[in-house]
C-alpha cells in the first residue's frame, strides 16, 4: 500500500498533486494543508474528494475532524499536536477511518488503545515537509516497533493486525528495505512530485511494494 500525502511545488498545486497521484494508480490519498484554516481547506477537500471518488480511492483529511464529518470524507489523520484519537472517535463514530502519527512504540500503543485504524510512523529520515521533526527512526526503529506490535498482538477494529505506514523522506531506493521491516505500507509526497513525470513515478513506485 502506498499513501500519497498532498503537497505542492512551484509548478504543482495541492489538487494537481492529488490528480497526478491518482493518475499513477495510487488509491489512498491524504489532503494535508498545514497551517490553514478549515475554511481554506474546505474547497480543496471537496474537489479532492470528488477526484478520489471517481478513482475509487480512499480520501483522508489531515487534522480537520469537523470537516471530515461535514463532507463525509473517508477519514482523518491526526498528528501528535492534533486532536487525540479517542476524542475524534467520539465525534466521528465507527464509520470513519482514524489514523495517528507515531514516533515511538509508546505512541503506537496509545493510538491503538484509543481506537486508531492505522498508524503513520516516522520519520524514516529527515524531511523538509515537516516542522518540529521527531527523532529519526531508520530501519532499526521500524524493526523494533513492528516486532513489539506483533508481540502485543495489536489489532484494529476489524481484527486485522494494526496497519503501520512508514513516512518521512522515503525515496524509491528505500522501499524494498523498509517493507522488509514488516511495515504495512509507505507514505510518500516529495518523491513523487519531484520526479520528471510524477504519475509515471507513482506507477513505478507501486510496483516496488511487495
Amino acid at each position: 500500500m502506498i499513501q500519497f500525502i498532498s503537497h505542492y511545488t512551484d509548478e504543482i498545486g495541492y489538487l494537481d498533486s492529488i490528480r497526478l497521484a491518482l493518475e499513477g494508480g495510487c488509491r489512498w490519498v491524504q489532503l494535508r494543508v498545514k497551517n490553514a484554516t478549515i475554511d481554506e481547506v474546505r474547497p480543496l477537500a471537496i474537489d479532492a474528494q470528488k477526484m478520489c471518488k471517481e478513482a475509487g480511492a480512499t480520501f483522508i483529511i489531515d487534522d480537520h475532524v469537523a470537516l471530515v464529518k461535514e463532507i463525509g470524507a473517508d477519514g482523518v489523520h491526526l498528528g501528535k499536536m492534533d486532536m487525540p484519537v479517542a476524542e475524534a472517535r467520539k465525534i466521528l463514530g465507527d464509520g470513519f477511518i482514524i489514523g495517528g502519527t507515531a514516533n515511538t512504540f509508546e505512541d503506537v500503543e496509545m493510538h491503538w488503545k484509543a481506537g486508531a485504524d492505522y498508524i503513520g510512523c516516522g520519520p524514516f529520515r529527515f524531511t523538509t515537509t515537516k516542522q518540529n521533526l521527531s527523532p529519526i527512526l531508520g530501519l532499526e526503529g521500524y524493526r523494533d516497533i513492528v516486532s513489539r506490535m506483533r508481540a502485543a498482538d495489536m489489532r484494529n477494529a476489524k481484527g486485522e493486525p494494526l496497519p503501520i505506514v512508514a513516512i518521512g523522506g522515503i525515496t524509491a531506493d528505500d522501499i524494498a528495505d523498509i517493507m522488509q521491516t514488516g511495515v504495512t505500507g509507505i507514505a510518500l509526497s516529495g518523491t513523487v512530485l519531484k520526479a520528471e513525470r510524477p504519475a509515471e513515478e507513482m506507477r513505478r513506485l507501486l510496483t516496488l511494494i511487495k
